[in-house]
């Protein structure tokens, strides 16, 4: 079978010529490749003119994988342990807070749906600047409102539904002020501070290695739902490093659940929809040893300059970029722009299956294998998880198999972003075995599609890392290649 991709911008292609044999026992494709030679079309010539450094890894030696053992190591040595940064906020002056837009139940502490910030380790709030960041995450920082209502609750205010929409300041203000008394939940959300904080609590216990110093960076508004974003981040041991945008607002999404088990979702973007690249950022990517960026930030205007500078900084400070794919449709919208970044400055790549199948302008019904093995020769590392049925990692054509964690699951919302953090931890912690690596970052996203809630809880964590820590000790670099 000859297998011919092109494309007429923005991403890179190949020609080859591949096999494709069905196993019977298993019921699965494989692709064999036979000749995979990448011949980029595009106008940067991706393969060949890569403004980043070489990925520091030997392909084979004894036909195993040497995943990375000259550049890996010297992310997580060296780093003494510090106090987290003070990123307390001012809450003044918004008109959030002079229009009273924002509920009591918010101020006065509404219930958190992350209950375990209370056994989080305490900041310090004196707040010493670490001299390096082990992760910074560059994303949108979002206040996620989540409650049950009734049908009557949604025509009262005129939503569809079952729908998502974008709302405006005026009407975000209504629906908050519509839900004052309500139950409802809080919390700082989004897919990369999902990720952030998972790694948090996974370096934060004692497990002979230093704690990791994790930060994210995006843009909050000097409101009360920025402060209130900051403080539940500090609180899980993440460092908001924005200062608050004065007079700005803050983003939301607000998940209205009907009895019928229907979502509608309400989302304004704030000052959240401006991330600026300024000397203070600069001076943060200087200090840190993998920048993630997250993918929703593509949406956002005029953003895909300041990712630009972010990765050109990191790649001339010797950190890694890692970039999170998000959603298949923010791809399709942004296509060119994202291959931009991760033809050119990618070093690792988080995606589901129809992410990944996007990227590469597959069909739906390509193999998320063949979208990994795709995708490998442009991006080093590639993560691409298929839900149930396992995940695989890309290196230079070929594909590493995970298979699943055993569990039963809750809630499958999250389990990327745990999937994530837990193959991050594994690079910072010194894990080099692929296999192995995949493996944890698998069961770290059971453990969160074992429970209600995106976040990974601390007790688990600790036993993650413990667990982790022990695997470390009798560790190797090779990794078969399945």
């Amino acid at each position: 079978m000859s297998l011919h991709l092109f494309c007429t911008c923005g991403a890179p292609s190949l020609s080859y010529h591949s096999s494709l044999f069905l196993n019977s026992n298993t019921n699965t494709s494989t692709i064999i490749t036979n000749h995979a030679t990448p011949i980029p079309i595009s106008h940067k010539q991706i393969t060949t003119t890569r403004r980043r450094p070489n990925f520091p890894y030997k392909m084979k030696e004894n036909n195993k994988l040497l995943c990375f053992p000259d550049k890996f190591p010297k992310i997580r040595d060296g780093f003494s342990r510090i106090s987290s940064l003070n990123s307390s906020s001012s809450s003044s002056g918004s008109r959030d807070e002079r229009e009273g837009l924002v509920g009591k139940n918010l101020e006065n502490g509404c219930e958190s749906e992350d209950e375990d910030d209370d056994n989080d380790n305490d900041v310090d709030d004196e707040g010493v600047v670490p001299e390096r960041w082990d992760v910074l995450g560059l994303g949108q920082a979002m206040v996620d409102f989540s409650g049950m209502v009734d049908d009557g609750f949604l025509e009262k205010l005129g939503f569809e539904k079952g729908t998502r929409k974008l709302v405006n300041h005026e009407e975000r203000g209504q629906i908050l002020q519509a839900m004052d008394g309500c139950s409802y939940k809080a919390a700082a959300g989004g897919s990369l501070s999902n990720t952030l904080v998972a790694l948090a609590r996974l370096g934060g216990h004692p497990t002979g290695a230093p704690a990791l110093n994790v930060a994210l960076a995006g843009s909050v508004g000097s409101d009360p739902l920025g402060g209130f974003y900051r403080a539940k981040l500090r609180r899980a041991n993440v460092n908001f490093l924005s200062a608050p945008v004065k007079d700005g607002t803050t983003g939301t999404v607000i998940v209205l659940t009907t009895p019928d088990a229907q979502r509608t979702m309400l989302a304004y973007s704030g000052t959240s929809s401006s991330v600026d690249y300024d000397s203070c950022l600069a001076s943060v990517i200087s200090k840190s040893s993998i920048l993630v960026v997250e993918g929703y930030l593509f949406e956002l205007p005029h953003t895909i300059k300041a990712i630009t500078k972010a990765c050109e900084d990191a790649h001339r400070n010797g950190a890694l970029v890692a970039v999170t794919a998000s959603d298949v449709s923010c791809i399709e919208r942004n296509y060119d722009d994202f291959w931009e970044i991760i033809g050119n400055y990618a070093d690792i790549v988080f995606a589901n299956k129809d992410e990944a199948k996007a990227f590469c302008h597959f069909s739906s019904t390509e193999s998320p294998v063949s979208a990994t093995k795709y995708m490998s020769h442009f991006v080093p590392l590639v993560s691409v998880t298929d839900g149930p049925k396992g995940s695989y990692i890309g290196v230079k054509g070929e594909a590493v198999y995970i298979p699943p964690s055993p569990c039963v699951p809750v809630d499958t919302c999250g389990a990327g972003d745990a999937y994530a953090a837990g193959f991050l931890y594994g690079i910072l912690r010194g894990a080099s075995d692929l296999k192995g690596m995949g493996m944890f970052a698998a069961k770290v996203a059971a453990i969160v599609v074992g429970q209600q809630g995106t976040r990974l809880g601390v007790q688990d964590a600790a036993e993650l890392a413990e667990s982790v820590a022990l695997n470390l000790e009798g560790s190797t670099i090779h990794s078969d290649v399945g």
